[in-house]
């Protein structure tokens, strides 16, 4: 599935007006009120199929147990407030089939990983029993034999029968024909499957571990196999071993597999045979099938590890930024683009702090750990982990995927850095569910265990809750029920202050001289989208003069799509209100990029920082280009970056504030923090350590902000 199919069913679900209403307030729970995780949606959401014969494809026990799990994909709201259970696609009534089918491997996959999580957490043996079957659901749709064994059909429709060749087409297609996110999703919850049953059921333990190696050889012959090799893009070396190019999907077969690697050592032996068989038996015999039984679980072992080790290290290759620079500190999610940065999927450091420790690598725990103290922080102030920022925040909308993507990453950070800052962040970055988000309010119920499909920058909500964002929700819940300080800080979820990015669109700024706004046909670019409705084309001695909102000190990254070749160069300058000469700030060569290489595009539209920062109550902008002949600069936005900036949330009682740097100086600042109380204030540098803890009753905190760093304060 590309980045790009992905943007536009966003835009699907957003523009369907009659699901999107503005919902009722709703209390957050209380703190201590019982645990968060409620499966009863999720429940509701599954089903149980008997699949008819198909050629290639089977699971554990098909002949005595014939029914597996499946899970509708989408609930949609009715008028009555229940929910109705749909596919995907077209619904065909005479044949009763969808255009995509009912069930997908997605899906079944992820709702495995919460059951098996939630099993694990409480011992429930329902949720044993609910990943069982969805285990052997997953596992019927993964090809077992032939030229595409261990890849993975995506839909099946409601009697069992697959569709390889979905309606819309899916990438790839038939959807078992090569690596693809649902292989890598299967990947996951195989890996979290046997390491939770590997000492309960030695039997089905074996069986998630065949399929398991039947995903890493599928992955070995149609991913690594370009192992070592690089992408050219934009004159920046990516590798070239992603799953579909993408370290968001490689991410989640990152989980699955640290989770394999990490329980492989607790694999049960074989029941000892009975006594008569034992008799039977010559000695060398039994010394030969157990030589050979450790020659297959050594070999086992070392392909598992050496995927891990593959593909944890061409996630972690695209790490990018610094606290000042794009994509500050964050581990990028596509290898054809250095411009985007969506926040479904984003589970990169997660998946690089759990290899860290399956490994044994502390350099992928690093990476992970730049992404948690440095970009998160950013993100936080800069409005919150969006569906695109590509490289501007275009697409504004929020899902549970987003969320929880970025709650697990934290979560894992901390347990492999033991960084308590990491955890505050991912208690911070979970207020959304509780009403830290645009539309004010809860979009959990932790009486249904529904979560909705999204929010739109605009404050509606999509009240339908499908099965992905139930998903996401839960497992979001789960973190939260392990961490009860986390919960906690996640109470706490009015947004009360926001100071971060501010966005200026070079279309809408006074154009003059060989200066034009122009709005293309399309915004995507090929490997990433202008904002707002164009961008601004600046010829020699063209000019754009941008008016600034009253601010503090900031930098100034203009975003300029760079085209290899181009002269033109567009230097900014600053005016302060009564001053009679402007401050230079610094200049943007057009030209300054690599070679295209394999990039889908032509150019790179990036944002690059000036070397100086605008000084404090700065009150306008000025570019101004020179370039040859009828050379032109593309700007398409400025974005102002606070050297300091911060994000204030109350409720429950609470008040809880991140303040984050991008100055190369320590700096002091206050804070009024709600809450009642003494207030706990904790120094962070940017590499996510904790620096100082201090306290002050005072209402108005003073807090220290290292270079590059955060403080996290809270009462």
């Amino acid at each position: 599935m590309t980045l790009r199919r992905l943007i536009a069913l966003v835009a699907v679900f957003v523009a369907a007006a009659a699901l999107v209403v503005a919902p009722p307030a709703a209390a957050a729970p209380a703190a201590g009120a019982g645990p968060l995780t409620n499966l009863a949606h999720l429940d509701f959401l599954g089903d149980r199929v008997t699949p008819p014969e198909q050629a290639g494809h089977t699971t554990y026990r098909l002949s005595t147990e014939p029914a597996v799990g499946v899970l509708w994909t989408y609930a949609d709201r009715n008028a009555d407030g229940t929910y109705r259970r749909v596919g995907g696609g077209t619904f065909h009534p005479e044949t009763n089939t969808w255009g995509q089918g009912a069930f997908n491997a997605d899906d079944l996959s992820r709702a495995a990983v919460v059951y098996l999580r939630h099993w694990r957490a409480t011992g429930s043996e329902s949720s044993r029993a609910s990943a069982y079957g969805l285990l052997r659901g997953l596992t019927y749709l993964q090809t077992a034999v032939g030229p595409n064994a261990g890849t993975v059909v995506l839909w099946q429709q409601p009697d069992g029968a697959l569709n390889p060749s979905a309606d819309p087409k899916e990438s790839p297609d038939p959807s078992d024909s090569d690596a693809s996110y649902w292989l890598a999703r299967t990947t996951w919850a195989l890996g979290e499957g046997y390491a939770a049953f590997v000492r309960t059921d030695p039997d089905f333990a074996g069986f998630l571990r065949e399929r398991l190696d039947l995903a890493v050889r599928a992955l070995d012959r149609q991913v690594l196999d370009a192992y070592g090799q690089f992408l050219l893009i934009d004159g920046r070396r990516t590798p070239a071993w992603l799953i579909r190019d993408g370290a968001d999907a490689t991410a989640e077969a990152v989980l699955g597999l640290s989770a394999y690697v990490g329980a492989l050592g607790a694999e049960v032996p074989a029941a000892a045979p009975t006594a008569a068989a034992d008799a039977a038996a010559s000695d060398a015999a039994r010394g030969a099938a157990s030589d050979a039984a450790r020659g297959a679980a050594a070999a086992r072992t070392t392909a598992a590890r050496r995927a891990l080790a593959r593909l944890a290290g061409g996630v972690a290759m695209m790490a990018a930024g610094d606290a000042r620079t794009w994509p500050f500190g964050a581990v990028l999610p596509w290898g054809l683009s250095r411009s985007d940065w969506h926040a479904w999927g984003s589970q990169m450091p997660a998946a690089l702090a759990r290899a860290a420790v399956a490994l044994g690598d502390p350099r992928l725990a690093r990476v992970a750990a730049t992404d948690s103290a440095v970009f998160d922080p950013w993100l936080l102030t800069s409005g919150g982990p969006d569906n695109g920022r590509l490289p501007t925040a275009v697409d504004r909308t929020q899902i549970a995927y987003g969320i929880d993507s970025r709650v697990q990453s934290l979560v894992a950070t901390a347990d492999a850095t033991h960084q308590a800052g990491a955890l505050r962040m991912a208690g911070i970055t979970a207020a959304w569910y509780f009403g830290a988000n645009a539309a004010g309010v809860p979009v959990y119920d932790p009486a249904t265990g529904r979560t909705v499909d999204g929010v739109e920058s605009s404050g509606k909500v999509n009240l339908n809750a499908g099965a992905e964002s139930t998903i996401h929700g839960l497992l979001s819940m789960l973190a939260l029920d392990a961490h009860p300080e986390v919960a906690a800080i996640a109470r706490t979820a009015t947004v009360v202050e926001r100071v971060g990015t501010t966005t200026l669109q070079a279309e809408d700024a006074t154009l003059a001289g060989a200066a034009a706004a122009v709005v293309p046909g399309s915004l995507w670019t090929g490997e990433s989208s202008y904002g707002g409705s164009g961008y601004a084309a600046l010829g020699a001695g063209g000019s754009a003069t941008f008016a600034l909102p009253p601010g503090p000190a900031a930098l100034v990254l203009p975003v300029v799509d760079l085209r290899p070749g181009s002269s033109a160069v567009t230097s900014f300058s600053s005016s302060l209100a009564g001053a009679t000469a402007s401050l230079r700030l610094g200049a943007v060569r057009s030209g300054a990029i690599g070679p295209q290489g394999d990039s889908p595009a032509f150019g790179a539209l990036l944002p690059v920082t000036l070397p100086r920062p605008l000084a404090p109550g700065s009150t306008s902008l000025v570019a101004t280009t020179q370039a040859a002949g009828a050379d032109r600069a593309v700007l398409d936005a400025v974005l102002i970056e606070p050297l300091l900036s911060r994000y204030v949330l109350s409720g429950d009682g609470h008040g809880t504030a991140v303040v984050r740097s991008a100055d190369v100086r320590t700096q002091g600042e206050t804070v009024n923090l709600p809450g009642t109380g003494r207030a706990r204030v904790e120094v962070y540098n940017g590499h996510g350590n904790l620096v100082s803890v201090t306290s002050t009753r005072a209402a108005i905190v003073p807090v220290t902000v290292l270079p590059g760093g955060f403080t996290i304060a809270r009462r």
